[in-house]
């Protein structure tokens, strides 16, 4: 799924999004299977964060501070209660966090 306010197509294996992120998402859980579905970019993921449609958050810290871009967390969201379900430590000291939504 490509959403995209410049594309008119995608190729390969992805389809274009046509409806809002919340219409989008509903189709996406509705289809057969399990699966994750996972938000990449920071203003995808805060258009989802608002919609309340993320259930877990795995944020990965990488060892290094930098400056400037789009921040993930827009400073005007609500606060979310979050539980620690688990973590995990890579060779590269980057570390994996896995939080569940207390609704």
């Amino acid at each position: 799924m490509v959403f995209s306010t410049t594309l008119t197509e995608v190729r390969g294996n992805a389809r274009l999004a046509t409806g809002t992120v919340a219409e989008e998402i509903a189709r996406l859980r509705a289809e057969p299977g399990e699966g994750d579905i996972a938000i990449g970019g920071a203003t995808l993921a805060a258009a989802v964060a608002a919609a309340g449609l993320i259930d877990e958050y795995r944020p990965r810290v990488h060892p290094v501070l930098v400056g400037g871009g789009i921040p993930y967390f827009p400073r005007d969201e609500d606060r979310v209660d979050l539980e620690l379900l688990g973590s995990r430590t890579f060779t590269s000291r980057i570390v994996q966090l896995r939080y569940r939504v207390v609704r």
